[in-house]
Order: structure tokens, then C-alpha cells, then sequence
């Protein structure tokens, strides 16, 4: 049996990508930000639900070394923690910037890089980021600056990862959707056509894939999952 860490792993996206991992025979350590949230996790044999502030490296730090201790060995990480603001060059502060980041980046950072040293030791491991469309289409991103701009240093981390393990058994995906069939998404924007995003159960379906052995001889893949939108 596989041990896989998901961060982010309540909310829609992270609710159902959890089930599939564990309806899939994985065994699952789960993050979410606070106690509330763990509430909402599905009850399972094989899940393993922490709090965690993964931009407080020191915590997160602490949490790898725990798992590491409790499971001896990790084989993946899927990271789905991170956020989403609007916002053209004009109204965007650097501020802003710094807060996207902080969602987006630092939170894949911190539990990336203990973690990384541990798949290296074992020669193997899976690391699923979440990209983002606007961060490689310039039309899409122009609009939102900070998210855009933080989302896009993903897709060069996992570049840096993917050249540092060549010839290991260790590999950085970058996983892109486009807008996800959610019911947030459906109230936002009630004139769009549903069918052509994203149906969260099939990118569910997509992200197992990548940890499971049928996807072993994948190296360096960015995965743009776009449906019709």
C-alpha cells in the first residue's frame, strides 16, 4: 500500500480527490488549516487527517519528520492548497503578489523540501503540483496578476526538481485544469456551460493515475486537463 500526503485536502476538489485515493487503496495523510476543517473529512481506516499552516516551514518541517516516523516511508505528495485573486497590473500591489505567493508557492515549498530529501533517499517518489492556465497563457493571466505570477513559479520548481533527480525514480508533475465543475463556479457564472470544464471526478481520476504504476515511464510531464474551456 502506497502513503501519499494531500494538502488542501477538504473543499470540493480536495474531498473528492481524497476519496478516490482512498477508495484506490492508498493510505492517505490528509492537511487542512484548522480543527473545524476536519470535521468535514470523510471517516476511513486509511486516512490520516493533521492541521497544518503549511506557510510556517518550522511546523511543516516538524510534520514531515513525524509522518517519516510514523510510516518510515512516503511515496508521494499531491498538493492542493492554494488561492485565487483577480486583479490587473494597474490595481495590483506588490503586496498582493506576496499573498498569492504565499498560497501558492511557499505552501508547495515547505512541504516539498523536507519531503524531497526523504524520496531521494528512497530513489523514489511522486510530487503533484497544481498549476494554473493563466500562468503560461499571457491573454488569460493579464487579468490576474498575482495569482498568474505565483502559480508560474510551480511549473519552474518542478523544472529545477525534474534536472535534480535525472536518472532517479523521482518525479515533479505539473497538473493544469482549467475552470473546475464545482458548485462555486456554477453560481459565478450561470451563463457558462458546465460541460465544457473540468469535472472534478475525472481529474480525481487523472491524479491517481500519475501515482499509480501505469504512469512510471511519464518524466517531466506538465498535464494541461482543459476539457472544451
Amino acid at each position: 500500500m502506497k502513503t501519499i500526503v494531500i494538502t488542501g485536502a477538504n473543499g470540493n476538489l480536495g474531498n473528492t480527490v481524497t476519496n478516490k485515493f482512498l477508495t484506490s487503496g492508498y493510505k492517505v495523510i490528509a492537511t487542512v488549516i484548522n480543527e473545524a476543517d476536519k470535521s468535514t473529512m470523510p471517516k476511513h481506516s486509511n486516512l490520516d487527517v493533521r492541521v497544518l499552516n503549511l506557510t510556517d516551514s518550522t511546523a511543516t518541517n516538524l510534520f514531515v519528520k513525524e509522518i517519516i516516523n510514523q510510516y518510515q516511508k512516503i511515496d508521494g505528495l499531491l498538493m492542493l492548497v492554494g488561492g485565487f485573486a483577480m486583479g490587473n497590473i494597474e490595481n495590483t500591489t506588490f503586496q498582493d503578489i506576496s499573498k498569492m505567493i504565499n498560497l501558492n508557492f511557499e505552501t508547495a515549498y515547505n512541504i516539498t523540501q523536507p519531503l524531497y530529501s526523504h524520496f531521494k533517499e528512497n530513489n523514489y517518489g511522486r510530487l503533484v503540483f497544481i498549476g494554473a492556465r493563466p500562468a503560461i497563457d499571457a491573454e488569460a493571466g493579464k487579468s490576474m496578476i498575482a495569482y498568474s505570477l505565483s502559480k508560474s513559479l510551480l511549473f519552474k520548481f518542478a523544472e529545477y526538481l525534474n534536472a535534480d533527480a535525472k536518472e532517479m525514480n523521482l518525479v515533479s508533475t505539473v497538473v493544469v485544469p482549467s475552470i473546475l465543475d464545482t458548485p462555486a463556479n456554477r453560481i459565478n457564472m450561470p451563463d457558462a456551460n458546465p460541460n465544457n470544464w473540468v469535472n472534478i471526478e475525472q481529474l480525481s481520476e487523472l491524479l491517481e493515475f500519475i501515482f499509480s504504476p501505469k504512469a512510471n515511464q511519464l518524466r517531466e510531464p506538465v498535464l494541461k486537463v482543459y476539457n472544451n474551456s
